[in-house]
């Protein structure tokens, strides 16, 4: 979906316009909201690498590129992030099981950055009276490191 019209024009019968810039307000703020929230998944992403690599056995994998993704929902207007289905580095070590202690990295990392996660969406949103920052690319995260 592209820009919508900024202006829209509507006259009554005693020839009176109003004139609506609502659609192109309401978009603006969606999809400035929408790469807010992808720039602070890929900044997420990166912590959240950094520290499965000090792992032992993980410092010269690839696999944790693969299994730790994002993904910004349009529809919803939400951010997921976490790791892929079956990963023994991520849920196990995550929630823990009876052999293995509780790890936590991915809720850890994003507590540590909640300022940082608030000055990424303060900048974006500050952004509406400038619409010209727009990415309309849809956001999953890559295969490897960004």
């Amino acid at each position: 979906m592209g820009l919508p019209k900024p202006v829209t024009k509507y006259s009554n019968k005693n020839g009176v316009t109003y004139i609506s810039n609502v659609d192109a307000a309401q978009y603006t703020i969606k999809e400035l909201s929408r790469a807010a929230l992808r720039d602070v998944a890929k900044m997420l992403r990166k912590k959240i690498i950094f520290k499965l690599k000090k792992l032992q056995g993980m410092k010269k994998n690839r696999r944790i590129f693969k299994s730790t993704q994002y993904w910004v929902r349009k529809r919803e207007a939400d951010l997921q992030i976490g790791f892929k289905h079956g990963t023994w580095y991520g849920f196990d070590q995550e929630l823990g099981t009876n052999k293995m202690k509780k790890l936590g990295v991915l809720r850890d990392t994003v507590f540590e950055s909640l300022r940082e996660i608030q000055q990424i969406e303060a900048q974006y949103l500050s952004g509406i009276a400038n619409p010209g920052v727009i990415d309309e690319s849809e956001a999953k995260s890559g295969d490897g490191a960004e």
